[in-house]
């Protein structure tokens, strides 16, 4: 059932800048090379931290995020720092006047510094998009189901969580909105197909994608949408030590 993400996938791009003639330059070049290259892709465009960061959990959709790191307000470390608590597998691409944030980018996991007042911009880009593509191909695991509402291939990263019910299984699934795809299986079988993935069964009908978990009090765990799950007593004490040793203190 799992399957590794192969070449023909699409991405989903932000690009995240205060001053417009950039985010139109790097629109341009990222279109440029995605249509060269046969890659199906959507591209979303902000013009503060803010506005990007607001999306909250909305945020996993996207693949890559190209971020100015000098913009008013929340500056690009700030957003990147938020980006980081929802996901540790989209690529943080800085594109700055200034490369003068190395220690603060490495604290975030930035994959690259492009410099925007350069001639070899296109080029910079270019360059970072062909090792991403390549990164991706052994990063992003995938898996495919036969859901009752038609086949679909979901990236692990973007299940919150599984919920069992009436002898279905509901996946709680994060695309473009916070979706539920149903299919007829047991939780036994699940879990064991995602074991060591990083998902923890907290319950006789729940199965949470650790990742997610924002925080955890007796006897039940909130998401980082929000949605409260609970934890029966007899499993609370270990519940935690997994997601301590996972995430650390939460």
């Amino acid at each position: 059932m799992l399957s590794r993400k192969a070449s023909g996938f699409m991405l989903n791009i932000a690009i995240c800048d205060d001053e417009k003639y950039f985010r139109s330059e790097i629109r341009g070049v990222l279109e440029k090379y995605l249509s060269a290259e046969g890659i199906v892709f959507a591209i979303d465009d902000f013009s503060s931290g803010e506005e990007l960061t607001d999306l909250g959990i909305g945020m996993q959709k996207y693949d890559i995020v190209f971020l100015d790191i000098n913009m008013d307000r929340m500056d690009g470390i700030d957003a990147a720092r938020k980006i980081r608590e929802n996901s540790n597998d989209i690529f943080i691409v800085f594109v700055t006047a200034y490369i003068d944030y190395t220690i603060e980018g490495y604290k975030v996991d930035a994959f690259r510094y492009i410099l925007k007042n350069n001639n070899m911009l296109e080029g910079s880009i270019k360059e970072c998009l062909d090792s991403i593509r390549e990164k991706m191909a052994y990063r992003v695991e995938q898996a495919e189901f036969d859901f009752s509402e038609g086949k679909k291939t979901v990236s692990l990263e973007r299940i919150l969580y599984v919920e069992s019910n009436l002898h279905r299984l509901f996946f709680h699934i994060m695309d473009d909105s916070l979706n539920k795809y149903s299919i007829y299986m047991t939780l036994d079988d699940l879990e064991k197909e995602l074991e060591g993935k990083g998902f923890i069964r907290i319950h006789q009908s729940y199965l949470v994608n650790v990742k997610h978990v924002n925080s955890i009090s007796r006897y039940s765990l909130t998401l980082d949408n929000g949605i409260g799950l609970s934890i029966p007593r007899a499993r609370y004490n270990d519940v935690r030590k997994l997601i301590t040793e996972y995430k650390g203190a939460i």
